[in-house]
């Protein structure tokens, strides 16, 4: 029996999503079905603008990027909620279907006849409400998953299934559209969710406070053992704005990436209209551009934690950084200066994510997490509608490289805002930190963790 077991740190030479068997498949999931979701924005913004309004190019555009995030902010009460009272394979494998289902019906709907622009915007709103509910009970799942000495790991592949998802679903959507159309399109949204729901449904959740042995020796998993947890969970549920009254730190932090959040997400608006009004290129433009942004989120995702400063600081000069990368088109209109600017700010974008994840990690109660990661999602997410709207109509009015100096413009004051908070240090976080569990090591200036 020894002999069959692993040398000790053997296993360890794997990457995570190599040896622990269950969350690599359900992290696969969620790169097929961000990488869907991604690829149908693209894909089904390019239409809007290349093909299918010929007037109003940019409020249709806007318009459909407004409804494509209105499922994280809206639904972020109800999310938490069902992320809290049920079981978590459940719940990601049901938004997993679900989305494969509205994509079928809308492939078949676009083969038979042609599309109406309603139909493409009720089907984004479908396939971002199941978004709504995967990915934060994915993220509250990951002690189901891993053991508690992979989690930061676990963390740290979860954060990069953006970045993948960005740059598959950018290359991809806007070519598709060029060469099948919405059909092909929502056929290939289609089979990456049925296939990210088949893998889940494969994987067996442990219970939580269980490890990996004794889950696989008693058979407890969190489907078998959901009563249990329930019946274990505190009989008063802290609300959101509860949450986020008892993080006054945390909260301004969330206001001041709120408010660049405003001017960065405009950019997914801003490249289909640069890309027809401005450089007159077509769909693999498009592709270049953003996966150009998913790249650069993709290598700050690898490379945040050792990129040296404090949060705070830190997050405003690589705000400063993305205001110069975006000023840039304004005045050069050139597809490699373009496309390297998205390079540096999708950088700064994946910096960011890991940074600051990991220090809310570190402050918020393991107790307010599930709730936490819902309204910060919903936080963040609820300038995009406005964002999207607001560069859409002006798109219709002003040029793309004016919309790029804008943004430019309106990342210098939250920028500034978060310079002047003043960082936390291990002892103000005492009142803040789960007392039941031991928090992560603190974010340094060298940005170890």
């Amino acid at each position: 029996m020894t002999a069959s077991l692993p040398a000790a740190g053997e296993g360890r030479r794997l990457p995570l999503v190599l040896r622990n068997r269950a969350f690599g498949t359900v992290w696969l999931g969620q790169v097929l079905t961000q990488a869907a979701v991604r690829m149908f924005q693209v894909g089904v913004s390019w239409w809007l603008v290349a093909y299918a309004v010929a007037s109003g190019r940019g409020l249709a555009s806007g318009l459909f990027m407004a409804v494509s995030t209105l499922p994280a902010v809206a639904l972020a009460p109800v999310v938490a909620r069902a992320v809290t009272r049920f079981a978590h394979r459940s719940v990601l494998r049901a938004a997993a279907g679900g989305a494969g289902a509205a994509a079928t019906a809308l492939a078949g709907w676009a083969y038979a006849s042609d599309l109406p622009l309603a139909a493409a915007y009720a089907a984004t709103l479908a396939l971002a409400t199941c978004q709504a509910f995967f990915d934060p009970c994915l993220t509250t799942s990951v002690p189901e998953l891993v053991d508690d000495e992979d989690i930061e790991a676990a963390t740290g592949f979860e954060l990069s299934t953006q970045s993948l998802a960005s740059l598959g679903g950018a290359l991809l959507g806007a070519l598709i559209v060029d060469r099948a159309g919405v059909a092909g399109l929502a056929v290939g949204c289609a089979a990456a969710y049925v296939t990210a729901a088949v893998l889940i449904a494969t994987v067996r959740f442990r219970t939580p406070g269980v490890d990996a042995t004794t889950a696989a020796d008693t058979g407890a998993t969190a489907d078998t053992g959901a009563a249990e947890i329930q019946s274990a969970a505190p009989a008063e549920r802290r609300t959101l704005r509860r949450i986020l009254a008892d993080l006054p730190y945390v909260r301004r932090i969330l206001l001041c990436f709120t408010a660049a959040n405003l001017f960065t997400t405009a950019v997914f608006v801003v490249i289909p209209l640069y890309t027809k009004s401005v450089l007159g290129q077509g769909g693999s433009t498009v592709a270049l551009l953003e996966a150009s942004l998913g790249v650069g989120t993709l290598i700050g995702s690898f490379t945040g934690a050792r990129v040296p400063g404090r949060p705070t600081v830190l997050g405003a000069c690589l705000l400063g950084v993305m205001a110069a990368a975006f000023a840039v088109p304004g005045f050069v209109a050139a597809r490699p200066a373009i496309s390297g600017c998205l390079v540096a700010a999708g950088w700064c974008v994946g910096v960011i994510g890991v940074r600051f994840v990991a220090l809310f990690q570190r402050l918020v109660p393991a107790a307010d997490k599930p709730g936490f990661f819902a309204v910060m999602q919903a936080v963040l997410g609820a300038t995009f509608p406005l964002a999207s709207l607001l560069f859409g109509v002006l798109g219709d009015h002003l040029s793309a490289q004016t919309l790029c100096l804008i943004q430019a413009a309106g990342l210098v004051p939250a920028a500034c805002a978060l310079a002047l908070l003043r960082d936390r240090t291990p002892q103000d976080d005492t009142t803040e930190a789960p007392a039941s569990a031991p928090a992560p090591e603190p974010v340094t200036a060298g940005g170890a963790r």
